[in-house]
């Protein structure tokens, strides 16, 4: 049986595993008495955490938020998964990337040395490409601010620059709905009531004004899932599903495990030893045969005509740069 310090922290793990735990499972699953569940959940209301109980047959226990913070606990697959989140965050492009850093220093010193040996194996270091650099850091009060207006559902007003040269424009007003991420950079994907259509706007060219506006119905992002109208935004489609707008299949005379290490999207399937069918997308016909052209290799055009036409006007263009 554990000792009552193990059994306490245990008991304070699973309550913040759940939010409901039932007495009697708590009691299963420490091994001992639904007395004993008691006498510890009051042990550890002593110490600060707030347990609420339920009373009756079927009753149990929640661990609430508090007035004050008491001490965290965290698992081992916890602390890694918190050691992991930390590094992500300082290279977020959030503003944070500092806070970040001092936080993952405070976390280790208190690990134990096995989990702080264990951590210290796993340095994520998180690369963003040159080409998606953000031009300057989102201010964390600027992320909050909006973050709160989404969750409170209240029309954010607020200045917005074309570019990150260009000054401000005439005040804009948006039901904010989504907070998302995409190449590194922070955008706000909301319905913009001055143009009656949904936008994406680049979080580091907005300055919110205070206070919001009046409070608003939720909408649904067209195709109800934000990932895929993010994705099919920055990809010029209108497909709701985030699909390419000019998708085309190819045989290439390149054994299908070659291709897949350089393949960011699409699907290779081999045929044969050394030749593999890839059907991929982009967004234009021209784009999608330069795409395939990378792989260095013959190509064999499958379908549709308007690929065979794109891979026409390269080999014209190309033809004029090498002087033909």
């Amino acid at each position: 049986m554990l000792r009552t310090s193990e059994r306490l922290l245990s008991l304070l793990s699973l309550l913040q595993a759940r939010r409901d735990w039932p007495g009697a499972l708590l009691a299963e699953r420490l091994d001992v008495s639904p007395r004993t569940v008691r006498r510890d959940v009051d042990r550890l209301r002593e110490l600060g955490y707030p347990v609420a109980a339920a009373k009756g047959p079927d009753g149990g226990y929640r661990l609430e938020a508090g007035s004050e913070l008491p001490p965290l606990l965290f698992d081992d697959e916890q602390a890694v998964a918190l050691t992991v989140a930390l590094q992500l965050a300082m290279t977020s492009g959030a503003g944070i990337e500092e806070s970040a850093a001092r936080a993952l220093t405070t976390v280790r010193q208190v690990m134990p040395s096995r989990l702080r040996h264990r951590v210290d194996s796993l340095t994520v270091t998180a690369v963003r490409r040159p080409s998606v650099r953000t031009e300057a850091p989102v201010e964390p009060a600027t992320l909050t601010t909006i973050g709160a207006a989404v969750h409170a559902r209240e029309t954010l007003r607020f200045d917005y620059a074309a570019s990150s040269s260009s000054a401000s424009g005439p005040p804009r007003r948006a039901e904010p709905h989504h907070l998302v991420t995409w190449g590194a950079r922070w955008y706000l994907v909301a319905w913009d009531l001055d143009r009656n259509d949904w936008r994406t706007f680049r979080v580091d060219r907005m300055t919110p004004r205070i206070p919001n506006g009046p409070r608003f119905t939720p909408r649904e992002v067209p195709g109800g899932d934000v990932s895929a109208y993010v994705a099919s935004t920055f990809r010029g489609s209108t497909d709701p599903s985030g699909g390419w707008p000019c998708r085309g299949e190819v045989v290439l005379d390149l054994p299908a495990a070659d291709v897949a290490t350089y393949l960011a999207d699409g699907v290779v399937e081999p045929v044969g030893d050394d030749r593999c069918r890839l059907t991929t997308g982009a967004w234009s016909w021209v784009g999608l045969a330069a795409t395939i052209a990378r792989f260095d290799a013959d190509v064999e055009v499958v379908g549709p005509p308007e690929l065979a036409d794109a891979f026409a006007t390269l080999a014209r263009r190309f033809a004029a740069a090498g002087g033909a």
